[in-house]
């Protein structure tokens, strides 16, 4: 262990004790030996302090107690980490087995980088299965055209983290791609290309409950990075690109929360500025036209057709 570097998990919590108990199962259970856990609890009216309970001897620190949201929740955790790197999972999202064994040894053999990432399944709320959300070997750039990482499958360097000043509490819906693009203006970013976690979607989770609300964040932060120093002449060079991922985020969470005729058009702004942008959502768009007839077949065909192309490597395999 004394040659391992120590790597802090926070998990923040908020009446999730439908979940709970299997986010924290899978960083206990991690391989990994030195590794130590933080919960960050909102002071749940749902059981879940007695979930945390339970497993209180083998935390680090925990609390339940108010706060001002998730953000808030990660930065009282990130002050009580002692961990040279680290993760940060929510409490309705899964880590894969062996998954920090992975991330430490890349960071380790990388210590120019801000963080890893790796990809990550889509899951429900019976733990089945829905799509895989494969990444790339992306840079600043892609990042700052929106292309988005999941942020249970990302680990971080804690000085880096830390000097950034974490995360940014004014944000409630794309606060982990805020802090991506700050740590990314600093430092490298690698990508693992192996399946690192699970990501649950479920009727209470903010990607669904608030689907437009980050469509408005993704707005924002197009004038955020147009206004930052460090992005300003990124931003200048490739500013019809940001504005085309700005429009191809915010029309996906609109069609996820069915808001289809709204998505059309959003996706339609963005063709207008960046064609290649939108076009590998082309699936999507034929969904967005054709989901309000209702025909139950369509949204299967839909289904089907995202995850095939999330998994071309699949076909043919009886998948």
């Amino acid at each position: 262990m004394k040659n391992k570097p120590l790597i802090s998990i926070i998990t923040p919590s908020y009446n999730q004790s439908d979940y709970l108990e299997m986010a924290m199962l899978s960083v206990l259970n991690q391989d990994y030996p030195n590794l130590e856990y933080i919960v960050v609890d909102g002071n749940s009216t749902d059981g879940s302090q007695e979930i945390i309970m339970k497993y209180a001897d083998r935390l680090a620190w925990w609390v339940s107690e108010n706060d001002k949201g998730q953000a808030d929740a990660f930065n009282k955790g990130l002050m009580h980490a002692g961990g040279k790197y680290i993760g940060w999972l929510n409490s309705d999202d899964l880590y894969l087995d062996g998954v920090v064994s992975e991330a430490i040894e890349m960071l380790e053999s990388n210590p120019e980088l801000a963080f890893v990432f790796g990809d990550v399944q889509s899951i429900n709320e019976k733990d089945e299965i829905t799509n895989i959300m494969k990444y790339g070997h992306w840079g600043l750039v892609d990042l700052m055209q929106f292309k988005m990482i999941g942020q249970p499958a990302v680990f971080m360097r804690k000085d880096l983290l830390v000097s950034s000043g974490g995360l940014e509490t004014s944000y409630h819906f794309l606060l982990d791609h805020h802090l991506w693009l700050r740590l990314a203006s600093n430092a490298q970013i690698k990508y693992s290309n192996k399946l690192w976690a699970a990501a649950r979607f479920h009727a209470a989770a903010k990607n669904v409950a608030h689907a437009a609300e980050f469509g408005k964040e993704a707005y924002r932060l197009v004038e955020w990075m147009e206004k930052n120093p460090d992005l300003n002449q990124i931003f200048l060079t490739n500013h019809k690109k940001i504005l085309a991922g700005a429009h191809r985020m915010n029309a996906r969470y609109l069609l996820d929360g069915g808001q289809y005729s709204k998505a059309v058009n959003v996706y339609w702004q963005g063709m207008k500025l960046d064609f290649l942008t939108i076009l590998p959502e082309w699936h999507r768009m034929l969904y967005a036209i054709f989901a309000p007839i209702g025909v139950y077949k369509i949204k299967n065909l839909y289904l089907k057709m995202r995850y095939w192309v999330k998994r071309p490597d699949l076909k043919g395999k009886g998948q």
